[in-house]
């Protein structure tokens, strides 16, 4: 009796998994019902859904290389690196950096700095944000730089007032640029006092200047830090 009883369950079960194969191969093939009908020229507002829920036709590839043109070809993009190039042009008249210099640049975003120094003829230049942009950006915590100490001569960041801890961000930066090289910051456009308390922020660092320039369309006020010394 039981021995009955087990083949009329292995033919249930059977059953069941072809009946359930079928249905999802049903679904598979089914173009949905809601799908926006080509020969429609009206067709109604809940059913215009992307053409990719329809069929099975895949999006184009677009090519880093092609996105990347496609992005620096912007006049947004071109005013920005404009921006920053003025800054270097400026701070290289200074003798604050040199087309020798080892740049890093701390919470890069897209690239503008990064391209700027490039087309300035600095060619060694490390930019680094929480969320890579190759080829000009790579991916790291401005908290914690993955560099050995003193392994730039130059380190400049423009968001260090969006920082979660100022503190260990300029630690950061005062940690992986060399004695006697350049650290500058770009924050909010700000006063005396304001500046004072960026400068507070820099333990190794000795105050050179401020002034308040434009970058990328916003207002902002550059602190010059030269290091002093490494541990």
């Amino acid at each position: 009796m039981e021995r009955h009883i087990q083949i009329f369950l292995n033919k249930l079960s059977l059953a069941a998994i072809t009946i359930a194969t079928l249905t999802l191969l049903l679904l598979y093939l089914q173009t949905p019902e809601t799908c926006v009908d080509q020969s429609d020229p009206n067709p109604k507002p809940h059913t215009r859904f992307p053409r990719s829920t329809c069929d099975f036709t895949h999006r184009s590839y677009i090519s880093l290389d092609k996105r990347n043109r496609r992005i620096w070809s912007t006049n947004a993009w071109v005013r920005a690196v404009s921006s920053y190039t003025s800054l270097f042009k400026t701070l290289q008249g200074q003798n604050h950096i040199s087309n020798h210099s080892r740049v890093l640049i701390v919470s890069a975003g897209p690239g503008h700095a990064v391209m700027a120094l490039n087309d300035l003829g600095v060619s060694d230049v490390t930019g680094v944000e929480l969320v890579d942009s190759p080829p000009l950006v790579s991916r790291a915590d401005p908290h914690n730089l993955p560099f050995f100490d003193g392994v730039f001569d130059f380190g400049f960041s423009g968001y260090l007032d969006r920082a979660l801890f100022r503190g260990r961000y300029v630690g950061e930066m005062e940690r992986t640029v060399r004695s006697g090289g350049v650290c500058v910051v770009a924050v909010e456009e700000c006063g005396t006092r304001e500046v004072e308390d960026v400068v507070k922020l820099f333990k190794r660092s000795k105050f050179v200047n401020a002034k308040n320039v434009t970058l990328a369309g916003e207002m902002m006020t550059r602190i010059v830090m030269r290091l002093t010394n490494h541990p």
